[in-house]
């Protein structure tokens, strides 16, 4: 274990977990972002903690990406942190999910440890600022050659509830992230399991109506889609079926469960507990479906794994990344 390694694990992480998640959360946000826009703390801390792995570095679609792992959406909500995840060797970074109107999210808490089963419960709701503000900052670090992904939901409201009101709050993010050099790539995130009208979009009729209208906006980025974890493979399969036919370049595989029946569980867990549930406890799932993914539309679409690492294992095949986590 190196010296960053052994002060995470013997400092960090116990004076973390001696605070609530939501504090948490909130100061590691608060710390990273103060970081990030202090000029040259970014750099020296590459130059200080970060190794370079020649062999890992991947250049796809115009894009470089120094490392195969990347951060997932939900802990940089805002888009206030990136820079500090380059610096720590992140190869890319989600940022969101956010929405085309501010949201303010679900009453807290938002978080619950499940530190034995290696999982957290999320009740977040898509807490953001909302696009504009949250590109507008994207746009003005300079982080070069860092892609950033912007996943994109509908505004967890009632007023967005309804199908063409969803739809156009999908697109009016889109179209910002369009038009924004800071972006790399896009996330339509219609997997959220802690909004106000549950997954509307996750049957083929209504994904359909959904991508139509993300085509017209003629994205020139790579369009991603994330996926709910708690369809039957036939329902997942007849999604796939229509994003295929669409310009949609991969899938993220996948978001949060909230079916807790099943799962192997070492922490009580209260059903006064809200949120989905991530990490450990559904990773035989989520593997499950990135294998019948790749098995079924590896040729037509990228895959994006998604769920934590637990150990250092890795694997390079054939100039390709292998997710093993």
């Amino acid at each position: 274990m190196n010296a960053t390694g052994f002060a995470y694990k013997k400092v960090i992480k116990p004076l973390l977990f001696r605070l609530s998640p939501d504090t948490a959360h909130a100061q590691v946000v608060r710390g990273l972002s103060l970081a990030s826009n202090t000029p040259g703390i970014p750099q020296l801390v590459r130059q200080l903690h970060v190794r370079t792995h020649p062999e890992l570095i991947q250049r796809w679609k115009g894009m470089t990406f120094s490392s195969p792992v990347g951060l997932s959406a939900g802990l940089d909500k805002n888009g206030r942190i990136s820079p500090m995840m380059q610096a720590l060797g992140f190869g890319f970074a989600e940022v969101g999910s956010v929405t085309a109107q501010l949201c303010v999210g679900n009453p807290k808490p938002w978080f619950y440890r499940l530190p034995k089963s290696q999982s957290l419960v999320v009740h977040v709701g898509l807490a953001n600022e909302g696009v504009e503000p949250i590109v507008g900052r994207l746009e003005s670090y300079k982080q070069v050659g860092f892609p950033i992904v912007l996943s994109i939901a509908r505004t967890n409201s009632q007023a967005a509830s309804g199908i063409k009101e969803g739809i156009q709050d999908y697109v009016a993010s889109a179209k910002r992230a369009h038009r924004s050099p800071a972006i790399g790539m896009v996330e339509l995130n219609i997997s959220c399991p802690n909004a106000y009208g549950g997954q509307t979009f996750t049957t083929p009729k209504l994904l359909t109506q959904l991508l139509d209208a993300i085509d017209a906006v003629g994205l020139s980025k790579p369009v991603f889609v994330k996926m709910p974890i708690d369809l039957s493979w036939t329902q997942t399969a007849a999604l796939m079926d229509v994003i295929v036919k669409h310009n949609i370049t991969g899938v993220t595989m996948t978001n949060l469960t909230k079916q807790r029946s099943g799962l192997v569980l070492h922490d009580p867990l209260p059903d006064t507990v809200l949120g989905g549930l991530s990490g450990a406890p559904i990773r035989d799932l989520s593997t499950e479906l990135i294998r019948k993914t790749y098995a079924h539309y590896g040729s037509q679409l990228t895959i994006i794994g998604v769920g934590g690492i637990f150990s250092r294992r890795c694997v390079r095949k054939n100039q390709s990344w292998c997710d093993v986590c």
